[in-house]
């Protein structure tokens, strides 16, 4: 699949590179794309969640009143549980809500994710991108030339860039990723990705697996 490299400014460059078949032109797996954002989004639970059960709660441990002769039910503490300020009765304790995924499952899923976007016509490719300090406006006038000033845009560059991440942090619907961090949730999540030329390139080194790039 060939895509136009665009500049800056929004204007093709007159080069095109490819995009790999085996990466943007398989079938999609809806199924595996589903299990791999509900492992992203499961693993960003905290699971923190807690309350005081009847031996943790306030309160003296002396029987309320004798077991018999008194007319009336049975009655234990007052942390009893059916009481106001007693402890609750199977509550939520800290646990975690993570879930594993096969190797093979993820990497399906985000050649998955990829191939859905690159049906879509949702892969934009321009040059690398030059910024010299960080500026928002900058970086936002970039993204109006580019026609995705308007959309959830995640950038992908190949390695760091300080500035680049400066630039974008400070507009909503942008986001700049390193294209090894990237993961499924991430790919779903965005209306557009924009990748840069270098970037691109990377799926097409003879010696780089379709399961290594990108990592999980």
């Amino acid at each position: 699949m060939q895509v136009d490299v665009l500049n800056i400014q929004g204007q093709s460059t007159g080069r095109s590179v490819e995009l790999p078949d085996e990466i943007f032109g398989g079938e999609p797996n809806e199924h595996v794309i589903y299990l791999a954002v509900k492992q992203y989004l499961a693993a960003q639970r905290q699971g923190t969640h807690k309350v005081k059960t009847r031996a943790e709660v306030q309160g003296a441990s002396r029987k309320l009143h004798k077991q018999k002769g008194t007319g009336g039910a049975r009655k234990g503490n007052i942390r009893n549980p059916l009481y106001k300020g007693g402890g609750t009765i199977f509550g939520p304790k800290p646990h975690r809500y993570s879930i594993k995924l096969n190797r093979k499952v993820k990497d399906l899923a985000k050649i998955s994710a990829l191939s859905y976007k690159a049906k879509e016509n949702a892969i934009v490719v321009v040059e690398d991108l030059q910024i010299d300090t960080p500026k928002t406006k900058q970086f936002l006038g970039i993204m109006n030339a580019l026609n995705v000033g308007d959309k959830k845009t995640l950038f992908v560059i190949p390695e760091y860039n300080d500035v680049l991440f400066l630039s974008s942090r400070n507009i909503p619907n942008a986001a700049t990723s390193l294209l090894s961090d990237i993961n499924t949730y991430d790919i779903v999540n965005a209306d557009v990705l924009v990748m840069t030329e270098s970037a691109v390139k990377i799926f097409n080194e003879d010696d780089v697996a379709v399961e290594d790039v990108p990592n999980a």
